[in-house]
């Protein structure tokens, strides 16, 4: 490497999964001049703001953790919200990434400068950072989504949203609305259920809900696992293969074993009339898959209804329904999810040229290998477009093992930067939605979130995660267009520079 070693200034957006892995694989590959910024006041990203009751992981954890960094303590086969942000707090820790974090501090804008071949970082404290290479975490999970309804501003109770829970509203006893019944609602509806006074969950469309393996490891398990790493590391390599076949939604008789499975989840709702609004009437896998064991049964208190009549508005005191029907409420959650298909555009960004990454982006968010995008030098995206399966950490160490040789490559040759060219961009993206086109399970108009308006699938991706550590396990110099030199910006912090 010139001038005897990594010399790159790099800022990572976002202290979650994707932030952490980046910054560890980075220092490990000797760049030690990192940043992490982050809005939030802790690390673990998602698992730090979704901190609703009943949190949980829908990927095994033995497998949704680190590969470098195994954990033979999870309590049960799906950990929690608590015990994976102490996870994410441990790895922080272990791997002295405290000194490298700015928390509390959003980015508002990314700017390249054509002039000095540098990323601007302008944060919402007033800082200007210049960074040689940027490095987006902010993954899918990052902007809320609010549902549309008219007069929701005007509602005189309380309103939160599920991913940003108010843990100071005591729902006991109280007449609560919950608009959506997919990810979040399925978890936190069972617990907050027993407590309220009446509970009235508005579903647009019924989801497959499958049974949960999820019974505590006994003392007997937790011992051979703490004390055997082997032990471990086999567990997570079973995982990761049924995983890694399960997450073929192409595949009919897995598909229908699917349905099947989900059917007899089902069968524990004891009302037909109740059964029989909870019934999906689309294909299982057409939306996000679901898990859970006591979704269903929650049904079946006297208090909790199901309401699948459309919502007309929202008054200051309830919900009406466009049947007529007024609901008077006190609390409304809104499990709405999020913009999942804005990734890095959620912010306002600025490529070479003065190109915005939202008119890169007009007819969908697309990247190479998920992970650049072509204007838009050394910036690269962890989660981005098109790299949903299986296991989002195994995603994400492929995708961080691919960025670490790009900078290396920076170094190595005595590039100011590289950008992928769009030829190879449009390739990509090209073979990629002809792959996606053979799921006949996501051609059904069910409003999952992986199509965006234009009629591209911008979230998943077509093959398994063998596939995608193979694709960018590929040496793929001639992808890129490289500008020799050495960057010549200077630093700036707090508006200083040094």
């Amino acid at each position: 490497m010139s001038n005897g070693g990594p010399s790159r200034r790099i800022v990572i957006i976002g202290a979650g999964p994707g932030g952490i892995c980046a910054a560890i694989g980075l220092r490990q590959a000797g760049f030690e001049d990192v940043t992490i910024l982050d809005k939030a006041q802790g690390v673990g990203g998602t698992w730090w703001h979704n901190s609703y009751p009943g949190a949980a992981c829908d990927v095994p954890t033995h497998l949704y953790s680190f590969s470098f960094e195994l954990n033979a303590a999870w309590s049960r086969p799906y950990a929690t919200q608590p015990e994976i942000q102490r996870y994410m707090e441990q790895v922080v820790d272990r791997y002295d990434l405290r000194p490298l974090l700015r928390l509390g501090t959003a980015v508002t804008s990314l700017a390249w400068d054509d002039e000095c071949l540098v990323w601007r970082v302008l944060t919402t404290d007033g800082d200007e950072l210049e960074a040689d290479v940027v490095v987006s975490a902010i993954g899918m999970f990052n902007e809320l989504s609010w549902p549309a309804v008219e007069g929701l501003e005007s509602f005189a109770g309380t309103v939160f949203h599920s991913a940003r829970w108010n843990h100071d509203h005591d729902l006991t006893g109280r007449s609560v609305a919950v608009i959506g019944s997919a990810a979040s609602a399925v978890q936190f509806v069972p617990e907050i259920a027993p407590r309220s006074g009446q509970l009235h969950l508005f579903q647009r469309t019924a989801n497959w809900v499958l049974p949960k393996d999820d019974t505590p490891f006994d003392s007997e398990t937790l011992a051979e696992l703490q004390a055997n790493p082997i032990t471990v590391r086999r567990r997570r390599w079973k995982l990761w293969r049924e995983l890694n076949l399960f997450t073929q939604f192409n595949d009919a008789q897995l598909l229908a074993k699917a349905e099947r499975a989900g059917l007899r989840n089902l069968a524990l709702v004891t009302d037909p009339e109740v059964r029989a609004k909870l019934t999906p009437t689309e294909p299982y896998g057409c939306k996000r898959p679901l898990i859970s064991n006591d979704y269903y049964p929650t049904f079946n208190l006297p208090h909790v209804e199901v309401v699948t009549d459309p919502i007309a508005r929202i008054t200051p005191t309830g919900v009406v329904t466009a049947d007529g029907t007024v609901r008077e409420v006190d609390t409304v959650i809104a499990a709405t999810g999020f913009q999942v298909q804005r990734y890095l555009s959620a912010l306002d960004v600025t490529g070479r040229d003065g190109r915005e990454l939202r008119d890169a982006w007009s007819d969908g968010a697309q990247a190479y290998l998920g992970i650049t995008t072509s204007g838009f030098p050394n910036l690269f995206m962890l989660y981005g477009p098109n790299t949903n399966q299986g296991s989002i950490i195994h995603m994400i160490e492929c995708q961080v093992a691919y960025l670490v040789r790009q900078v290396q490559r920076l170094d190595a040759e005595d590039l100011v930067w590289l950008d992928v060219k769009a030829e190879v961009q449009d390739r990509y993206n090209t073979t990629l939605q002809a792959e996606l086109d053979r799921f006949e399970v996501w051609k059904h108009d069910c409003n999952h979130y992986y199509r965006n308006a234009s009629g591209r699938i911008v979230t998943q991706f077509p093959g398994d995660m063998a596939d995608y550590r193979d694709r960018t396990s590929r040496p793929d110099p001639d992808a890129y267009e490289v500008r020799p030199g050495r960057p010549f910006g200077t630093r700036v912090r707090a508006g200083i520079s040094v």
